[in-house]
């Protein structure tokens, strides 16, 4: 090679350099919840979280996604299980937590999760404050909707104040916030009893072998409905967080 074309060609790795190395690190969103979010294990297959979904809507290389929801968790025992301290103690300056909760808390009758609701709201109210403690920045959703019909086919709310809890603490502390009770449940709505069968688990005897004797699970999704909620958060986060949002495909 001619030694003015290597000169030339050292000059443009020179100039490119300094850009390559200061190309920005991933934003980071944590996932706090449930397990109407989390993650799966292959032997609940196809049980999908929709927090699964959420990372495939931004672009390659901008957004990851830290999910540490749990299945059966409520705010009360993520908390006590420290869980949220592992959280908060890897959070760094310009992350997103995305804290979503109610499904558990709000269930009495399974005393080893329920939150009352005073608690529930101190809970998440301390999340927030955790959250910015550390320079980052707390995003609120409430919790997704239950399929469940009414002989009329209209759809039945399940989750009593706890929805109202998350917007109050939100509205209060100025968070930012993704209304998933709403926009899941004008989908829901719209699909009516038998077309929202296929966002859940609902299979028959043999369908799938981790499943030998069927399911019919109404709060938890599978594959396609895990898409729909996660399309649904990202809708919400155009307005929410448009920062954030801007990363989306």
């Amino acid at each position: 090679m001619p030694r003015l074309a290597r000169l030339r060609g050292l000059s443009v790795a020179l100039l490119l350099a300094p850009s390559l190395a200061l190309a920005p690190d991933p934003i980071t969103i944590w996932m706090a919840g449930d397990s109407t979010m989390a993650e799966k294990q292959p032997d609940k297959r196809p049980e999908t979280g929709w927090g699964e979904s959420f990372g495939r809507l931004f672009r390659d290389g901008e957004v990851r996604i830290a999910n540490r929801a749990m299945n059966g968790r409520s705010t009360r025992t993520f908390i006590s299980e420290h869980r949220w301290q592992a959280i908060v103690d890897s959070v760094k300056r310009g992350d997103y937590v995305f804290i979503q909760f109610g499904h558990n808390d709000e269930s009495p009758e399974k005393t080893d999760r329920y939150t009352p609701p005073a608690d529930f709201r101190a809970n998440l109210a301390r999340m927030v404050t955790d959250v910015r403690a550390k320079g980052a920045t707390p995003v609120l959703l409430t919790p997704v909707r239950r399929r469940k019909f009414d002989e009329a086919g209209q759809l039945v709310d399940t989750h009593g104040e706890y929805p109202d809890l998350v917007r109050s603490v939100a509205a209060q502390g100025e968070v930012a916030l993704i209304d998933m009770h709403r926009s899941s449940g004008v989908a829901l709505s719209r699909l009516g009893p038998d077309s929202s069968r296929a966002l859940f688990l609902q299979l028959q005897p043999g369908e799938n072998p981790n499943y030998p004797n069927g399911v019919e699970d109404n709060t938890h999704f599978r594959p396609r409905g895990a898409d729909l909620m996660a399309q649904l958060a990202a809708a919400d986060l155009r307005g929410a967080l448009p920062s954030l949002a801007a990363h989306l495909r």
